[in-house]
């Protein structure tokens, strides 16, 4: 057997390793729609906040549960469109690269984003419960860039990156109170259509 031949071969094994151990099936797709979403939902958010104040400023009183409820309910809405949409684009994908789309890569990736996920939502909820709406932003930001670090291993590497910089976005929105909703813009709307732009050139061909 020639060099060339083996090397082919090695690669080929490889590349089936990496089906099988990693969550290929991700679509670019996926995470510009999320950023849509994002987008939609701080604007909705920014006008009910408007509303608030200008209420505020007529009546000199304004119902600040109702408004958190409000925001509770905009910030759900977009959460399930981001994932409903993510889950059909990638089933979609997969059946068209013939792969599974739930295998032990996928598995091992909902494991390991869940728990920084499910931790950060339950905190976050407490965070709210106890009125510390100032760092709620921040803490769901470095919550859910911690589940991408956590669930890159086993998917696209680029998660990673995408992670970190919602981390530092974060951390920054920590210590610059007053900016959540920007923060937030930029973090779940912006960065997710850059990440999902760069993806899906790269792999949804």
């Amino acid at each position: 057997m020639e060099d060339k031949d083996i090397h082919a071969e090695l690669s080929s094994i490889r590349d089936l390793m990496e089906r099988s151990a990693k969550f290929i099936s991700l679509s670019g797709l996926s995470g510009v729609m999320a950023g849509v979403y994002a987008f939609i939902g701080a604007g909705i958010g920014y006008n009910l906040l408007q509303g608030e104040y200008a209420t505020l400023r007529e009546r000199h009183t304004y119902n600040e549960e109702l408004l958190i409820v409000k925001l509770f309910v905009v910030a759900v809405a977009v959460l399930v469109l981001s994932i409903g949409t993510g889950i059909w684009l990638s089933v979609r994908k997969a059946k068209r690269t013939g792969q599974s789309v739930w295998n032990a890569g996928s598995k091992r990736l909902l494991i390991n984003m869940a728990i920084p996920l499910v931790s950060g939502g339950l905190f976050t909820m407490i965070l709210v419960y106890r009125g510390y709406y100032g760092v709620v932003a921040p803490t769901t930001m470095i919550f859910y860039g911690m589940s991408l670090v956590a669930g890159s291993h086993y998917t696209y590497s680029g998660i990673r990156s995408l992670g970190i910089l919602e981390i530092l976005l974060g951390l920054l929105c920590a210590v610059m109170p007053g900016y959540g909703l920007i923060f937030w813009s930029i973090g779940f709307g912006l960065l997710h259509i850059i990440y999902g732009t760069v993806m899906h050139f790269r792999y949804d061909k």
